[in-house]
């Protein structure tokens, strides 16, 4: 519905109108649970802040890496999430923790006011109906790579 028959789409245009729907039009505060390889990882990647994600704050349980400089930011901790999430109005989390103790985090990250959670976590995670939760399995995806090259052709003979 963007477009004008026999002339295209306005790329400016469209874009503004793409990141409009997909609700980028705004800058998003991000909450990374864990201070580890991964939350290290998405702390130092620079694309998220070109696409309107910003790192508000890292947490991690561990006193050894309290206090030290993480990304943008300084890990603080899990003591302080509560209290920093009323000033912070961040609505997203990304969870990377190990398995144990996973969900009693996100209960507190929902308690608090968390509306969103990208889980990197190896663990079934449960939130309430108005929280958004996606789930990375790295394991599953390399699964699902595995089988498309053991299995080449298996799409293409199934949609026939």
């Amino acid at each position: 519905s963007f477009g004008k028959r026999g002339l295209g789409y306005p790329v400016h245009e469209l874009t503004a109108h793409l990141r409009e729907i997909l609700g980028l039009q705004r800058e998003w505060r991000v909450l990374i649970i864990g201070a580890g390889k991964i939350g290290a990882a998405l702390a130092n990647y620079r694309g998220f802040r070109q696409r309107g994600f910003t790192v508000s704050g890292v947490y991690d349980n561990d006193p050894a890496k309290v206090g030290a400089p993480w990304g943008e930011s300084v890990v603080r901790p899990m003591d302080a999430l509560e209290e920093d999430l009323t000033r912070l109005d961040a609505p997203i989390a990304v969870l990377a923790i190990p398995a144990e103790g996973a969900q009693a985090v996100v209960d507190r990250l929902v308690a608090a006011g968390v509306r969103a959670i990208l889980n990197f976590a190896p663990a079934q995670i449960t939130v309430p109906g108005h929280v958004n939760l996606k789930s990375v399995n790295m394991a599953m995806e390399l699964e699902g790579l595995s089988f498309a090259l053991s299995n080449p052709g298996y799409l293409d003979e199934g949609a026939a």
